[in-house]
């Protein structure tokens, strides 16, 4: 079967995306670019990224060409922030509602939507209402990022490679109240909450909510966390390997939540969204994370 990754945006994180596709050979990859000619320079520079014994291709494209996409990344942003990712909601949200009625009237069905666009979990709600696609075929790529932070967070507090981390995972908003899920997480198999007291779990949250900043502090806006979390999305959903994640996904009851699109685990597979997980979560955690979803309602 030939599939198609349909990258929107051509910025850091896309281009990052389809170099990933392109370098392991994941599959063909299009990019589409408000400036066309932007495009057309990032795919002949990409091209040189692909295996010699490779059949993939990376070309310019447009929003006609989206029938014969199978896999359609969003990754378009009007500016930057430097305060929180809801001061680009009214630009986002122009962008993204336009797109949307472009993908409506020129995508393949099928298709399975990534949003990767700031304010991720409003704007997943909005294209989701703006499309009306299948809601099994949305989804808002970003807790998957704020959890591998945090598991990098917990694998220098102990002074252990990351591997020794699992079930590291964060629920909620890709926002400041974000939740993650101390109570899961494992040191080489010992629960993290074991081993950490208090002050300990105070001071790594408030590292995870202010990662963001210190990277912008000290490079810029992030690229390859994202682009390599987004990568990894696309190739379940083209293998068909069934991944567990946390992702943006419109909710219907689980954890109390409804008609909202909020950062909670999943599994994916070629058909999209397989499964939403609801994972035991303390009184604590459960509280935060109503909090977070409070606060995404606010924009939807």
């Amino acid at each position: 079967m030939v599939y198609l990754i349909s990258i929107i945006g051509s910025g850091r994180v896309g281009t990052a995306i389809a170099f990933l596709a392109a370098s392991t050979s994941l599959d063909d990859i299009s990019l589409i670019n408000r400036t066309p000619t932007k495009a057309q320079g990032e795919a002949l520079d990409i091209t040189n990224s692909i295996s010699k014994n490779s059949s993939v291709s990376v070309i310019a494209s447009d929003f006609s060409q989206l029938i014969n996409a199978d896999v359609i990344v969003i990754s378009v942003s009007a500016t930057t922030y430097t305060i929180d990712r809801y001061q680009m909601f009214s630009g986002q949200k122009l962008i993204i509602k336009s797109i949307a009625q472009k993908i409506k009237k020129y995508a393949n069905p099928d298709a399975k939507i990534l949003l990767v666009s700031n304010p991720v979990d409003p704007l997943t709600y909005f294209f989701q209402q703006e499309a009306s696609w299948p809601k099994n075929q949305i989804m808002g790529i970003a807790s998957s990022l704020d959890s591998s932070r945090f598991r990098f967070l917990l694998a220098k507090e102990f002074g252990v490679p990351q591997s020794a981390i699992s079930d590291a995972i964060v629920l909620g908003a890709h926002d400041d109240t974000m939740v993650p899920i101390f109570s899961h997480a494992k040191n080489k198999g010992t629960p993290i909450l074991n081993l950490l007291n208090e002050s300990q779990v105070k001071r790594i949250t408030h590292d995870l909510l202010g990662y963001w900043k210190v990277l912008r502090d000290l490079k810029g806006p992030s690229s390859f966390g994202i682009a390599k979390n987004t990568f990894d999305v696309i190739s379940s959903i083209i293998k068909n390997n069934k991944t567990c994640i946390s992702a943006s996904v419109l909710l219907n009851g689980q954890y109390g939540l409804s008609d909202i699109c909020l950062g909670v685990p999943i599994t994916v597979n070629q058909k999209g969204v397989n499964d939403i997980l609801e994972i035991d979560l303390n009184e604590n955690e459960m509280k935060l994370l109503h909090n977070s979803a409070a606060t995404v309602r606010k924009f939807i």
